[in-house]
């Protein structure tokens, strides 16, 4: 691959698998590394069920911190995809060493901002006596990785954004299995607790970012980074910044969201709630992020081909893409509602605990499936740099959705208010993926009739779903 030509030129299903597939293992591999701790911690002995529950609060401010690589990155790394499209390397390039001035820039307030406000951010996030303990014990040292997590996974885009998934997949590879070995190691073997898990994730993403910019730089990549380029130019980080906002707004109101959730479940339900609901974001990750790695197969090809004007392309490639994310979600749908006690049992030996989330898992994800047409729709507007819409999807179900009913559904559901609020998962993603699907069929046609498309394309679009 000396060029970015064969975006353009292979067969979309050869080449779609050929890019989604590592991506999708790399997604795969992300979502055990970032679970490892979670089960190693939930069977230290005798605080691991309280320990659990102080690091699932921590994970609003992770997924934050992770929120803010995807502002740049999954904003920029499409732009360059298009200018590549435009066989505009030199802009291209410029576009990802910014980006990479803007993740130092976003790392170092961060950690900052941590330092002084962890403690307080905590206990808004749902840390409760019992838990703040293990809660600031992992927080205190994950802060100081901050700089790591936002260039492992920031930067990793631009791989990808390339098409170079073996090597995006390589870099998660790389930080999974250095935190799988520390993992033992550090938690058991040096007695370090919920410290050491902390210690062998920031570690471990360490090594991954030094692997990123030592590919970044070097022979192999078609863009590098530049120092010449890293001076911040507004034409172009401004850009960027629009479009990352609809992935930002996905990831960052996952923390507004898991604060909602904690808050209100431990007003109904108590610690077990709350814990629960450590274990739903979990197996929630076994939906989400291979279906972001099929997306993260599909952006490349599609961000080119709509830069190139290749309409055909660009429309077979969603078509793909719907039809992949829908199965993959379909099987993994009837698995959890078949047997959600297995999926509870990873995370815990805890009896009581994991006869509780059977059930909320149940209601939590009653309408999973339907979550791939989301999805790949809102992934689909990213990829042709559709700002407004992509936006838009994303504030709609987190924000106008899903927090009101948080709070509404209990006070409907009065004989179980606990249930009440996983309740609202499922009755935001209905009303969302409905509203996706008018929109982007809307968009999809306008932007491709911008590209000069003549034909109709409505009702093959329709036929899609």
């Amino acid at each position: 691959m000396e060029n970015s030509e064969f975006l353009g030129k292979e067969p979309v299903g050869k080449l779609l698998f050929k890019l989604a597939l590592p991506a999708i293992t790399a997604q795969l591999i992300n979502m055990l590394y970032n679970i490892v701790d979670r089960i190693y911690i939930g069977h230290i002995a005798d605080i691991g069920s309280l320990a659990l529950t102080g690091v699932g609060v921590c994970m609003p401010i992770i997924m934050l911190i992770s929120a803010f690589a995807a502002l740049v990155s999954m904003g920029g790394a499409p732009r360059a995809s298009i200018f590549m499209g435009r066989h505009d390397h030199k802009t291209a390039q410029k576009i990802m060493s910014n980006c990479f001035t803007m993740l130092i820039i976003i790392a170092v307030i961060i950690t900052g901002t941590l330092f002084f406000f962890q403690e307080d951010l905590l206990l808004m996030f749902g840390a409760s006596s019992n838990t703040i303990q293990y809660a600031m014990e992992y927080m205190s040292i994950y802060t100081l990785g901050t700089i790591f997590v936002q260039i492992a996974l920031g930067m990793n885009a631009f791989i990808t954004a390339q098409g170079f998934a073996k090597t995006s997949m390589l870099t998660v590879l790389i930080g999974a299995i250095t935190n799988i070995i520390l993992d033992p190691i550090l938690i058991f073997g040096f007695n370090m607790g919920v410290e050491g898990a902390a210690l062998a994730t920031i570690i471990s993403q360490a090594i991954s970012a030094l692997w990123v910019v030592w590919f970044l730089m070097g022979k192999k990549t078609i863009l590098k980074i530049n120092i010449k380029d890293m001076k911040l130019q507004p034409s172009l980080v401004l850009p960027c910044i629009a479009l990352g906002m609809s992935p930002f707004i996905m990831q960052s109101t996952e923390s507004i969201i898991a604060v909602c959730f904690n808050s209100s479940l431990l007003t109904y339900g108590g610690d077990i709630a709350v814990g629960a609901m450590t274990i739903l974001t979990s197996v929630m990750q076994f939906s989400m992020l291979p279906l972001q790695g099929i997306s993260q197969g599909a952006q490349p090809i599609t961000s080119y081909n709509y830069g190139a004007k290749n309409k055909q392309r660009v429309k077979e490639v969603f078509k793909k893409l719907l039809f992949a994310s829908f199965i993959y979600s379909a099987i993994l749908w009837v698995a959890i509602m078949v047997a959600p006690q297995l999926f509870a049992g990873m995370f815990t030996p805890d009896q009581q605990l994991i006869d509780f989330t059977k059930t909320a898992m149940r209601i939590y994800m009653a309408v999973s499936v339907i979550f791939s047409v989301q999805i790949s729709c809102q992934m689909t507007l990213i990829a042709i740099g559709n700002v407004k819409a992509s936006v838009f999807i994303a504030i709609l179900r987190k924000i106008l959705l899903l927090i009101p009913l948080i709070y509404i559904l209990p006070n409907i559901f009065l004989q179980n208010q606990t249930m009440a609020v996983y309740f609202a998962e499922p009755v935001a993603d209905i009303i969302a993926v409905t509203c996706t699907i008018i929109i982007f069929v809307t968009q999809f046609k306008k932007a491709l009739r911008e590209l000069g498309e003549e034909e109709e394309v409505l009702p093959e679009l329709e036929k899609s779903f």
